[in-house]
Order: structure tokens, then C-alpha cells, then sequence
């Protein structure tokens, strides 16, 4: 005798969805998440993502929180409504980065203007010891320099790990072209101090001169160097 069966019906496949799973598991996937849409620069998810309970200072394998991710891939929209939002813009990561830094030393400008509103703390250094000055200062990044120069407290005269003040390194690690000069003349009209040498006693005057840079021991003479 044959029995009637209702039809078996297929288990649904489920949506990808922010997470469903229990609380611990939801956060960890969540925070994953948050840094993978902050370096696509999906503003839209980044914010149902916070709204749902990601955290704003979650740290990747990388120890990057979701700005630092975000300032890598530059998604200047995706760093303001994180900072906006209370993201700590100071977190620096494994490699002793943190947005500002990271924003100085590579020409960020927007990103830099947005922690510098922030208020980036300007003691804080990368893993060579120097402040965003110095690196902008020796990559030629001259509105990053004219930034970081008139906006914020940076010490034109801090000294990294190596020896160097930001003059010495817009000398000795630069071609001495028109960006490098601009940025000498730049650094000594806001107190760069001409007379201190590396940690061999040579002066940025003496750099200068022994890489042949005509223009540049032109504006440290003018200065007072020797």
C-alpha cells in the first residue's frame, strides 16, 4: 500500500550577511570584516558594520586598526567617517605606524589634514625614531612639509635614530632638486637649527657642499651655516 509523503524540502542556503553566529564569534568575524571593507572603501558597510558592534580600534594580524588599513589604500572618505566616528588615530601598528605617520611619510595630504583635525599626536615616532617631518622632508613631499611646518607642533629639529633632523635628510638622502630646496628653505624659515650635524659632526652645510648641491649651501649660508 502506498503511502502519501509530503514533498522534502531543500534546507535553504544561507545569505551572506554580517554575522550570525554566537557573540564571540560574531565580533571576531565582524572586526575581519571591518578591515576588509574600510580597504575596499565601502563607507556604506563600514558604518552598518560599527553600527552593529565591530570595533572601531580592532587590530588586524598586521596590528593595523581600521584607519591605518584605510589610509594604506588612501580611501580619504573611509579614514574621515572612521575618525569621525572616535577611531583612535594615535594606534600605531606593528611596524610603528600609525595614520599620520604613515600619511607624512608617503604624501598623504588629505589623510594628513584629517589627523591633524584629529590631533595626531606629533611626538609619536615610526620605527627609525623620526617624526612625520623627516620623512616628508627627504621624499620631497613639499605641501606635506608646509602642512605638518604651519599647522602642528612637529619639531622642525627633532633628531632620529640615525642623526638626522629633517634638514639633514632633505640634503643627504635627496638629489637636491627644486622640491628638496624649497623644503631646506622652508624647514630654516620655521627654526631649523643649520649648525646640527649627524653623528659624525658633518653639518648640513658640509653635505651640502660635498654632494655639489649649489642652490641648497646657497640658502644654509644665507642662514648663518658654516
Amino acid at each position: 500500500m502506498l503511502v502519501a509523503c509530503a514533498p522534502m524540502q531543500a534546507t535553504p542556503t544561507p545569505r551572506a550577511s554580517i554575522a550570525t553566529a554566537t557573540p564571540a564569534v560574531n565580533a571576531s568575524v565582524m572586526n575581519d570584516q571591518l578591515i576588509q571593507a574600510v580597504e575596499r572603501g565601502d563607507t556604506p558597510i563600514v558604518m552598518q558594520l560599527l553600527n552593529a558592534g565591530a570595533h572601531i580600534n580592532t587590530r588586524d594580524a598586521r596590528g593595523r586598526t581600521p584607519v591605518m588599513a584605510a589610509t594604506h589604500r588612501n580611501q580619504v572618505e573611509t579614514v574621515r567617517v572612521l575618525l569621525q566616528a572616535g577611531a583612535d588615530v594615535n594606534i600605531r601598528d606593528h611596524q610603528l605606524d600609525n595614520p599620520f605617520l604613515y600619511a607624512g611619510a608617503e604624501g598623504l595630504l588629505e589623510i594628513l589634514r584629517l589627523c591633524i583635525a584629529a590631533r595626531a599626536d606629533t611626538k609619536l615616532t615610526n620605527r627609525f625614531g623620526g617624526t612625520a617631518l623627516i620623512p616628508a622632508a627627504e621624499r620631497g613631499h613639499v605641501a606635506v612639509v608646509n602642512e605638518l611646518l604651519t599647522r602642528t607642533d612637529v619639531d622642525v629639529n627633532h633628531i632620529n635614530n640615525l642623526g638626522w633632523t629633517a634638514l639633514l635628510e632633505a640634503i643627504v638622502l635627496s638629489d637636491g632638486g627644486v622640491r628638496h630646496q624649497q623644503i631646506a628653505q622652508m624647514l630654516i624659515d620655521h627654526n631649523a637649527n643649520v649648525m646640527i650635524a649627524d653623528k659624525q659632526g658633518v653639518t648640513p652645510l658640509e653635505h651640502a657642499r660635498r654632494r655639489g648641491f649649489t642652490a641648497i649651501v646657497q640658502i644654509l649660508e644665507r642662514a648663518g651655516a658654516r
